[in-house]
């Protein structure tokens, strides 16, 4: 807060404990006069902070590793000249780190009556929903003797996206969907084909489909083409809970989840298929459903911007009675979850038939890579002991994902940087075989 009066003027000048005054300093003032009277007038003539007019403008939103412009105009009512420094307080996560001093801080001069528009450029470091704590500014007279201070709060949130780097996939997948779909139609059968055209047998062509009914109209054998159906129905369900949190990498498990849901979600609903969203661990974190195609990925990315690990044990339990509530009966269900022993083993298999009764289900799980390189180390007796640990933690995954197998389950166990392709070729596998 600003100070005023004598007790200011003499508190600058090193004499004069703040907020005392005495009769008896009376003499300092005097010896002092010039000085004073200077700071008297700086202090005069610069111009007040609370009667400053402040708003913002600029993006709500913007992607994890991007640049987003807040803009902030100050309006000088005053009849003084605004000759401030400025500082615009956003959390520390809201810049990259060693740039939060420099990106906050700005100097700004503003005639009488006029305003000027400030920018502020934001480069977060996390998701989630980033919002302005209070403007502070520091208006100095022509001399800068003396500074008037005061504080504005201007609320404004920006919402940090996912960044959806697995998008640079989306052509390959799509090029490969476009194969199964229309184009090159496909000779299977199954429940999850439909019929798609009529032509004449070849040798090799599988006898079950041919058509006989349109066989007998024309002279020679029909056979039926099946292509991939549409408008199947995928679940993605989020494990919110303690194994998400792991990092694997620079990234948590649950980020690298997200990044193969989000291009998962993109290609499905470009397939014709409908995809609903659950994440889950205790309770349902966020869900999104009975979305259109074009509607699918931005409220995708926008439940799973605020999205943050739980460390708590995932609810299998809570889990398989939510995904078969929300999903109709013969969807897909994506589990993206761990495959750590212990909690597939204690929370997934006693409750898994239920899901794969009515659902076809696919387990995608991150996996470590440093699991990789421990396993392949030699050289020291340390470099061995790690081998034998990681070798022997990849043996539980492998078993691990033979029980699922066994049980119906399609298993896709890969790193952060290649699971979110492996999941969406899975997907177009099963579309392929008409499982789907």
């Amino acid at each position: 807060m600003a100070l005023t009066g004598r007790a200011a003027l003499l508190a600058a000048l090193g004499t004069l404990p703040v907020g005392l005054w005495d009769p008896s300093w009376t003499g300092v003032l005097a010896v002092n006069a010039p000085l004073a009277l200077a700071c008297a007038c700086d202090f005069a003539l610069a111009a007040p902070v609370r009667r400053l007019g402040l708003t913002r403008s600029g993006d709500t939103s913007v992607r994890l590793g991007e640049t987003a412009d807040v803009e902030l105009t100050v309006t000088n009512p005053s009849g003084r000249p605004l000759r401030a420094d400025l500082r615009d307080a956003w959390p520390p996560s809201s810049w990259q780190p060693g740039t939060e001093v420099a990106a906050s801080r700005q100097s700004l001069a503003i005639p009488a009556g006029e305003r000027r528009r400030l920018t502020t450029h934001l480069r977060p470091t996390r998701r989630g929903d980033h919002r302005s704590d209070r403007v502070t500014i520091r208006s100095y007279g022509p001399l800068r003797l003396f500074a008037r201070q005061g504080t504005h709060r201007v609320p404004w949130t920006v919402r940090v996206l996912p960044p959806f780097t697995s998008r640079k996939h989306l052509p390959s997948k799509l090029a490969r969907l476009r194969e199964l779909d229309g184009r090159t139609s496909v000779l299977t059968r199954g429940q999850g084909t439909e019929f798609d055209s009529l032509r004449d047998y070849v040798p090799g062509d599988d006898t079950r489909s041919i058509d006989w009914r349109a066989t007998a109209r024309q002279s020679t054998v029909a056979i039926r083409t099946w292509r991939p159906e549409r408008d199947r129905h995928i679940l993605l369900v989020l494990d919110t809970g303690r194994t998400s949190a792991g990092r694997v990498g620079d990234i948590p498990r649950l980020d690298a989840s997200m990044d193969a849901a989000l291009l998962l979600s993109t290609l499905a609903s470009r397939a014709g298929d409908r995809v609903d969203l659950l994440a889950y661990d205790r309770r349902v974190r966020a869900l999104v459903q009975g979305r259109s195609a074009g509607e699918v990925l931005p409220s995708l990315v926008n439940a799973l911007a605020t999205l943050e690990p739980e460390l708590i044990e995932t609810d299998a339990r809570g889990l398989t009675s939510t995904a078969l509530r929300t999903a109709p009966r013969g969807s897909l269900i994506v589990l993206l979850t761990s495959l750590d022993p212990a909690a597939v083993e204690e929370g997934l298999l006693p409750v898994l038939s239920r899901l794969t009764k009515s659902h076809k289900v696919l387990l995608a799980s991150v996996a470590d890579p440093q699991l990789e390189r421990m396993a392949n180390a030699r050289g020291t007796a340390e470099a061995v002991y790690e081998a034998a640990a990681a070798t022997q933690a990849q043996s539980e995954r492998h078993r691990i994902a033979e029980q699922l197998t066994r049980r119906g389950v399609t298993v896709v166990d890969a790193t952060p940087n290649n699971l979110a392709p492996a999941l969406a070729d899975a997907y177009l596998s099963l579309k392929a075989a008409g499982r789907l």
